[in-house]
């Protein structure tokens, strides 16, 4: 098991990397500068996500020094979102175009991938579906996915990393309540690094996460659904359960701007947390809502897949009508007027 300590120790080190990467970008000029596509109204510095980042990596390595975690799971989870990392990092600083981005996506999650041995079975409606080979390609793709998602989730303050936090959070407690506590190292450790953040990035922001940190956190958390499917298909489904909020509005959001036509790689703000946001003025209410979603409505789906015989894609599908009503409810993929 882990030691408990290298939690609290992983909030400390983020905040303080987060700190001197605010200075840094500062010091810089690495400001994001709103225009009329931004969902904030005031320059800020940006990759402070990069303090998650090293910490969760410099975790990674400890906890390889010591054993407590198997060599596959920190090579596959940590080779592929050191190299998501620094795509974003490449692509903050000077843009890389988009087709060289997804390269390097697709890249990661193949290295991932390769260490996870796949996807596992999973138990879909009672029945075991095992895609063999065919796995690996459904695999990559909900991977690439997974981390562009999260960076197009990460428009506002705190949203990225309340989610991710609170996300984690459920899964280690699942985790622990269907017998596998060694699957709680990794989600704790990455709650820890991104509270760090938090204390940052709570709104109001003093520093946006950037590409570098929201698509490693979509990838880790990608890989970490991944890990604990080889564990139970229960597990699997609850992950996708509790990252139900950016699932819907990010998904919900791409067809609808597919079908209109829209450049979908252009930057927009026509997510259903970005309309409900200027609704209200102002990201707190919204941040704060999506924890609520995730704690009071997706993590007790959740926890009847795993302990109350819930078919995991039964339990998907109810978990998740109720927040495509809240995307159609703010507009999610609408044009702005």
């Amino acid at each position: 098991m882990i030691g408990w300590w290298l939690i609290p120790l992983a909030a400390g080190v983020s905040l303080l990397l987060t700190a001197a990467l605010r200075r840094y970008a500062l010091n810089k000029q690495i400001i994001d500068v709103p225009n009329a596509r931004s969902s904030h109204s005031v320059p800020t510095p940006r990759g402070g996500g990069v303090g998650i980042v090293l910490t969760f990596l410099g975790c990674l390595a400890l906890l390889g020094a010591f054993d407590w975690v198997p060599g596959q799971a920190l090579l596959a989870i940590g080779g592929a979102g050191a190299l998501v990392a620094v795509i974003g990092f490449m692509d903050d600083h000077g843009h890389i175009a988009a087709r060289w981005r997804l390269l390097g996506h697709f890249a990661a999650a193949a290295w991932m991938l390769f260490w996870l041995d796949g996807l596992a079975p999973l138990q879909v409606f009672g029945y075991t579906l095992n895609l063999h080979w065919f796995g690996y390609i459904v695999a990559a793709f909900y991977s690439v996915w997974m981390l562009n998602l999260y960076n197009f989730m990460d428009g506002i303050d705190g949203i990225a990393s309340v989610e991710a936090i609170t996300a984690c959070l459920g899964m280690a407690l699942l985790s622990v309540l269907a017998g596998a506590p060694d699957l709680t190292t990794l989600p704790l450790l990455l709650a820890g690094a991104t509270a760090g953040f938090l204390f940052w990035n709570f709104p109001p922001a003093k520093i946006f996460m950037g590409d570098a940190g929201s698509g490693f956190l979509g990838i880790v958390l990608a890989g970490l659904s991944l890990q604990a499917a080889w564990h139970s298909s229960q597990l699997f489904w609850s992950w996708l359960i509790l990252l139900g909020v950016f699932v819907v509005d990010a998904t919900f959001t791409l067809i609808r701007r597919l079908v209109r036509g829209d450049k979908v790689y252009e930057a927009h703000r026509s997510h259903a947390y970005q309309f409900a946001s200027r609704h209200y003025g102002r990201h707190l209410p919204v941040t704060l809502a999506v924890a609520a979603l995730n704690l009071l409505w997706l993590l007790p789906v959740a926890l009847c897949v795993l302990l109350l015989g819930l078919d995991g894609v039964s339990g998907l599908i109810i978990a998740y009508v109720p927040l495509v009503l809240l995307a159609v409810r703010w507009r999610a993929g609408e044009l702005e007027h």
